[in-house]
C-alpha cells in the first residue's frame, strides 16, 4: 500500500506530472504542424489529430535534450523526486544520476534516451491525472443520476447489461491511477542510474583520478612519517641523553643539543618541502622537487651517531650521478630504515651497504635487534611506507631477522643505464 499511497509514491507522482509539463510544449507544436497537414474539424479527426501529436513530440524532445546541461537538471530532479539510486552492479554502494553535464556523445545519447521517457511517461500519468478524478467522481454519483442517460448508455455499451455499479467503477478508476503512477516511478527509478549516470568511460576516468588522489595522499603521508618522524625520534632519543649526562658530561649534553638544534631546523626545511606538496606546487623552483639526496647521506649518518646509531657505511662509485628523483627515494629509504633502528633496536651499530650493480641500486641495512625490538615482523608504517617508495620505482624489498641475530633490511631499486662497482668502505 506505501508504494500506492506512500510518501515516495508522491514524489514519483510530483517528478511525472513534471514530465508531463515539459512533454506540453513539444505537443502543442505537434499539434499544431499536424493540424495543417491533416485538416479537418470532425471530433474523431480532432482526436486523431491529438493522439498522434504525442509520438511526433518525442522526437523534438530527443532532440533538445542533446543539449549537455539537460544531464543536470534531470540528474538534480530525479535524486529529488525519483528516489533512482540502486545498488551498484557489484558492490554495496548506490549508483546515482551523474551530477555533470553530458559532455560525450555516449552521455548525450543516454540522456535524450532519458528525456524522452521521462516526457512519456508523464505525459501518461498526467493526462489521467486530469481525466480519472473527474470521472470517478461521476461514476460514484451516477447511482443518483448524475451521469445523465447518454453516460449511463455509455457504461451499458462499454461492460453490456450486467455492467457493474458507478460505486465499483469510480474506486477502481482511482486504484488505475494509483497503479499506473506507481509503475511509471518504477520504471524511472530503475533506469534513471543507468540513463542518467556516468558511463563507463567516465566512471573509468573518475577510478583514474581517484587513485591518483590516494597516491598523492599515500606520498604525503610517506614523506611526513619518514622526514618528521626521524627528526622526532632523533630528536627525543638526544634530549633524553642530554638530560641524563647534563651535569656530569656538559660536553656531551652540548654536542647533543647542537644536534638537536641542527635536526629540527632540517626537519623545518623537510617540512616546508611537504607543505609545498600539500599546496600542489609545480613552479621550477618549488619545493615539491626538492629534498634530500644521497649527497646528504654524511649528514644523515652523523646526525644518526650523535643519536647513539654508529653507522659503518659501504657505499660504491657512481651514486652521485644516479637521477635526482631515485638518489631522493634512496635517502627516504636510509632514512627511515636508521630511524627503525633507533626507534626499536635502540643505541646500537648499524652497517649500510649502498652498490650499483647489474643495473639496480642495491641496498642493505643492518643492525643487532635490541632489547626493546617489538617481537611482531613487519613493524608499523615504516616497513610498508619503504615497500611502497620500492614499488613506486619498480623495486622490491624484504626485511627481518636473520639467524645471526641481526635484523636486516635489503631494497633494490632499477638503476638503468648507471655505472657498476664494488662497495667501498668509507
Amino acid at each position: 500500500m506505501s508504494a500506492l499511497l506512500g510518501r515516495r509514491a508522491a514524489r514519483r507522482w510530483v517528478h511525472l506530472v513534471l514530465g508531463g509539463a515539459l512533454l506540453m510544449p513539444y505537443w502543442m507544436l505537434a499539434e499544431v504542424l499536424l493540424s495543417l497537414a491533416l485538416p479537418g474539424s470532425d471530433s474523431g479527426p480532432r482526436l486523431a489529430v491529438q493522439l498522434l501529436a504525442v509520438p511526433t513530440a518525442l522526437p523534438m524532445a530527443a532532440v533538445t535534450a542533446l543539449v549537455p546541461v539537460v544531464r543536470v537538471l534531470e540528474g538534480a530532479a530525479a535524486r529529488a523526486l525519483c528516489a533512482g539510486a540502486v545498488p551498484g552492479e557489484g558492490t554495496g554502494a548506490a549508483r546515482e544520476p551523474a551530477t555533470s553535464p553530458a559532455h560525450s556523445w555516449a552521455a548525450r545519447r543516454r540522456t535524450s534516451a532519458w528525456f524522452v521517457l521521462h516526457v512519456l511517461l508523464g505525459g501518461i500519468v498526467s493526462g489521467m491525472s486530469i481525466s480519472v478524478p473527474p470521472a470517478a467522481a461521476l461514476l460514484l454519483l451516477s447511482p443518483f443520476g448524475a451521469l445523465g442517460h447518454p453516460g449511463r448508455e455509455a457504461i451499458r455499451r462499454t461492460f453490456g447489461e450486467h455492467a457493474p455499479s458507478g460505486l465499483l467503477l469510480g474506486p477502481a478508476l482511482l486504484l488505475l491511477l494509483l497503479i499506473v503512477n506507481a509503475a511509471c516511478g518504477a520504471l524511472l527509478a530503475r533506469c534513471a542510474p543507468v540513463l542518467l549516470g556516468p558511463t563507463p568511460a567516465e566512471r573509468l576516468a573518475a577510478a583514474e583520478q581517484r587513485a591518483a588522489e590516494l597516491a598523492g595522499r599515500n606520498r604525503l603521508a610517506r614523506e611526513l612519517h619518514d622526514s618528521v618522524g626521524h627528526a622526532l625520534s632523533a630528536v627525543s632519543v638526544q634530549a633524553a641523553a642530554a638530560s641524563r649526562v647534563l651535569h656530569t658530561d656538559r660536553e656531551f649534553a652540548a654536542q647533543a643539543l647542537a644536534a638537536i638544534e641542527e635536526t629540527a631546523r632540517a626537519a623545518v626545511a623537510e617540512l616546508d618541502t611537504v607543505l609545498g606538496l600539500l599546496r600542489e606546487e609545480r613552479a621550477e623552483d618549488s619545493p615539491a622537487d626538492s629534498g634530500p639526496t644521497l649527497e646528504q647521506l654524511d649528514t644523515l649518518i652523523r646526525q644518526m651517531g650523535l643519536a647513539g646509531v654508529h653507522v659503518e657505511s659501504l657505499t660504491g662509485p657512481g651514486l652521485g650521478e644516479l637521477p635526482p628523483e631515485l638518489s631522493r627515494e634512496a635517502y627516504r629509504i636510509v632514512q627511515e630504515g636508521l630511524t627503525n633502528v633507533l626507534r626499536h633496536a635502540g643505541p646500537v651499530p648499524a652497517r649500510l651497504r649502498l652498490e650499483l650493480s647489474g643495473g639496480r641500486l642495491e641496498l642493505e641495512l643492518g643492525n643487532p635487534i635490541g632489547a626493546g625490538r617489538p617481537s611482531r615482523p613487519g613493524g608499523g608504517r615504516g616497513l610498508r611506507g619503504i615497500a611502497e617508495r620500492a614499488e613506486s620505482r619498480r623495486g622490491g624489498c624484504r626485511a627481518g631477522p636473520q639467524p645471526d641475530g641481526t635484523w636486516q633490511l635489503a631494497v633494490w631499486l632499477p638503476a638503468p643505464g648507471q655505472p657498476t662497482g664494488f662497495a667501498a668502505a668509507r
